[in-house]
């Protein structure tokens, strides 16, 4: 089998979930299929820390084009191709594609239809035309969460449910970090080491809920005199509600914010964290709270969306202390019981290195293989 892979979101810098599942899958599809040909298709070059591993059988093929890449040279170069499937890791599909190539399409989330005021206009317009056409292309279709696949099933009536299959991403394990590392990423971005902070990753945008997470910080700050808040991403898009947020509340001081960092200063500031928070009104998924996870930092979440899936909500084993995303009073007190309770604590780390368990790059990879071997027999 010949599989034909769009890997253009690997040329950026900007690291994302949907990156990092580009790069954990194809890191380990050629160990899963070692017989099986796979090109890897972009326009530029792999950004040093999305490249993906390489293997005997794989093939990169670098070609330009200057604007809508994966609808023209893209489409094009599938023409040229011998390849049994294409798989699409990102929410698009190339229209003009050859037919007889059955395309499989990864659907991270569906925010843009449940919030769309939280995305830029123009962003919400071409989210919708591209996502309609990768579903009305696509011969199955991955969906990373339970929540993703009920949203694809509920927005986009006319996909056939048995096409949909809901495939988890893996975590990769946190590295040890040294003390000195540690120290010194702290000394950077101005987080004082001997006070406990909360930390929050992730990009700068409305759906996070940052806004509500700092006055919800802002309540406490003055009961836990030393605690912290870090917010560690790059600014996303309508960042300006969270730096406003920032700049009204009274614990401001305490509030660091760290802008794009790379990730391994992400691992010195996990490892140093008291507790993570991932206040989020929607993810498909939620990488970060995997990474926490791994790093055995207790997690403050917010029960909706894909996040519900991946703590496991609704079982007595839930591993994260769980708030009301809308309420600030909730999230408050979450986070006054997450910074002081130290048995709590102690018992969402434990919960949260059992969940673990339950997610792997490599079940992922090899369920995604499967899912493009059915694609490809049927034609």
């Amino acid at each position: 089998m010949h599989i034909a892979v769009h890997a253009a979101d690997l040329d950026h810098a900007r690291t994302d979930g949907t990156r990092v599942y580009i790069k954990e899958v194809l890191s380990r599809l050629g160990a899963c299929a070692p017989q099986e040909d796979v090109t890897l298709y972009h326009r530029h070059v792999f950004a040093p820390h999305h490249a993906p591993t390489q293997f005997p059988r794989y093939r990169e093929r670098r070609v330009s084009a200057p604007f809508l890449w994966t609808q023209t040279r893209f489409a094009a170069e599938l023409y040229r191709a011998s390849a049994d499937v294409v798989w699409m890791p990102v929410q698009s599909a190339p229209y003009l594609a050859p037919p007889r190539i059955p395309i499989v399409v990864t659907i991270h989330d569906v925010a843009f239809r449940r919030f769309p005021q939280m995305f830029p206009r123009q962003d919400v317009f071409s989210l919708n035309i591209l996502t309609s056409l990768a579903l009305r292309r696509a011969r199955h279709v991955i969906a990373v969460s339970e929540t993703t696949r009920e949203d694809i099933l509920r927005y986009y009536p006319f996909v056939d449910p048995q096409r949909v299959h809901v495939i988890h991403h893996g975590y990769t394990p946190m590295r040890e970090v040294s003390s000195r590392l540690r120290d010194r990423v702290l000394s950077q971005y101005g987080i004082i080491a001997t006070s406990p902070y909360i930390l929050y990753v992730g990009a700068m945008q409305p759906r996070k809920n940052l806004a509500r997470l700092v006055d919800a910080f802002t309540r406490i700050a003055h009961r836990i005199p030393d605690v912290q808040l870090v917010l560690a991403g790059a600014d996303g898009w309508m960042a300006q509600a969270t730096h406003d947020a920032v700049h009204r509340s009274a614990a401001r001081h305490r509030i660091i914010r760290t802008g794009a960092l790379p990730f391994a200063h992400v691992r010195a500031l996990y490892a140093a964290a008291h507790a993570v928070a991932f206040p989020s009104l929607y993810e498909g998924f939620g990488l970060p709270i995997l990474e926490a996870f791994s790093a055995d930092v207790p997690v403050l979440a917010a029960r909706s969306g894909g996040i519900v899936d991946v703590v496991a909500a609704d079982t007595p084993s839930c591993a994260a202390l769980l708030c009301d995303p809308y309420d600030v009073d909730d999230m408050a007190a979450a986070l006054e019981r997450v910074v002081t309770d130290s048995e709590l604590r102690a018992r969402l780390v434990e919960r949260g290195r059992q969940r673990l368990m339950k997610f792997s790059w490599e079940t992922c990879t090899e369920q995604t293989l499967q899912v493009l071997r059915t694609a490809a027999q049927e034609c």
